[in-house]
C-alpha cells in the first residue's frame, strides 16, 4: 500500500497537519511513539481557548482522538529511517511504509549524552547518522552509544561497511541482536578521546578503554533531525531548514514543529502543522 502522506509524530504539529490532509481526502498515516515533551507539562495556562489550565497529556490525547474521529490511521511504532526508492519509504522497528509525501513532526532532542569529549569531537569521528558517515569508517572498528531499538538498527546499518560495531549501552539493558560484527559493552562511558583531528578511544568508568575509529550517537529514539540527515535534507545547527510553507530541500518532504527551530510553543507547532498540511495538499495536486 502507498499512502498519500505519512506524518511522523503524533504531537500538535503532526496531528494538525493530518487534519488538513485527511479533509482533502488524502490517504494519511500517522506514525509515532507514546512519548512527548508535552506530556511532561502538568499545567498549560497560555494556550488559546482554555479558561482553566490544561495538562499536556490531555491536549495530546484530545488531538489523537480528533484525528481518529476523522478516520485517520495511527500506528504506535518507532521510526528509525527514511529512504527513497521510486516512492518515499519510512522504516520503523516493525516494518516499512511507502508514501508520496512525508511530514517530519517528531520534535527535537533537548539534550546530548553528557560524556566528556562528545561535543569536542563532533565532525571528527562523532556522528549522529550511520547512513551518512559510515563510509568514512570502511573496514574499521566503530562504536554506537545507545541501548534502544534505534541504536541496534544504526549498528546494523554499519555492519556491511565496517569491520566491527560495539554497542555501548552505558549501563542500560539493550535488545539482543545476533550479528557476528556486533558486540555489546555495558560499561559506563566516561570520555571520548583522540588527537586534534580524530576520535581514537572510548574511556570507561573502570579505567579500561576501547580503540575505535568513530562513534555514532543513537540514544533514545530518532528525532526529526536524525531522520532528515538520512535522506540528505538541509539542516542548520540542530534545526531542519524549511521555507515559509514548511517545505524542506527534498521535494515531497516537509517539516514542522520544534524540529524547525524558533520558540518551543504549542501554538507554533499547530501553525506550522497547518502550513505543512496545506503544502502537502498543494504538492500532491500539482
Amino acid at each position: 500500500m502507498i499512502y498519500d502522506v505519512i506524518i511522523i509524530g503524533k504531537g500538535p504539529a503532526g496531528i494538525s497537519a493530518s487534519l488538513y490532509t485527511a479533509r482533502a481526502n488524502l490517504k494519511t498515516l500517522i506514525i509515532g511513539k507514546n512519548e512527548s515533551a508535552l506530556s511532561n507539562a502538568k499545567e498549560i495556562e497560555n494556550y488559546y481557548g482554555f479558561e482553566q489550565p490544561v495538562s499536556g497529556q490531555e491536549l495530546l490525547d484530545n488531538g489523537i482522538s480528533q484525528a481518529q474521529n476523522l478516520g485517520i490511521e495511527i500506528i504506535t511504532d518507532e521510526v528509525v529511517g527514511i529512504s527513497y526508492q521510486d516512492n518515499l519509504i519510512v522504516k520503523t522497528v516493525n516494518g516499512e511504509h511507502k508514501a508520496k509525501a512525508i511530514v517530519l513532526a517528531t520534535g527535537t532532542k533537548r539534550s546530548k549524552p553528557k560524556i566528556k569529549g562528545v561535543k569536542e569531537y563532533e565532525g571528527k569521528g562523532i556522528s549522529y547518522c550511520a547512513v551518512c558517515d559510515g563510509f568514512f569508517h570502511k573496514n574499521k572498528n566503530v562504536a554506537v552509544i545507545g541501548s534502544g531499538d534505534y541504536a541496534v538498527l544504526e549498528a546494523l546499518e554499519l555492519t556491511p561497511i565496517v569491520n566491527s560495531v560495539t554497542i555501548l549501552t552505558n549501563g542500560k539493558e539493550a535488545r539482543e541482536v545476533r550479528n557476528p560484527k556486533i558486540t555489546f559493552n555495558n560499561k559506563i562511558v566516561t570520555e571520548v578521546r583522540g588527537d586534534d583531528t580524530q576520535v581514537q578511544t572510548i574511556e570507561f568508568e573502570d579505567d579500561s578503554s576501547l580503540d575505535i575509529s568513530g562513534v555514532f550517537i543513537a540514544e533514545g529514539t530518532a528525532a526529526a533531525l536524525d531522520l532528515a540527515k538520512k535522506i540528505g535534507i538541509e539542516t542548520e545547527g540542530n534545526n531542519i531548514v524549511v521555507d515559509t510553507h514548511m517545505r524542506t530541500s527534498v521535494p515531497g518532504v516537509f517539516a514542522c514543529g520544534d524540529c524547525t527551530g524558533g520558540v518551543f510553543q504549542i501554538s507554533k507547532a499547530v501553525y506550522e502543522g497547518t502550513q505543512a498540511g496545506l503544502a502537502v495538499i498543494e504538492f500532491l495536486k500539482s
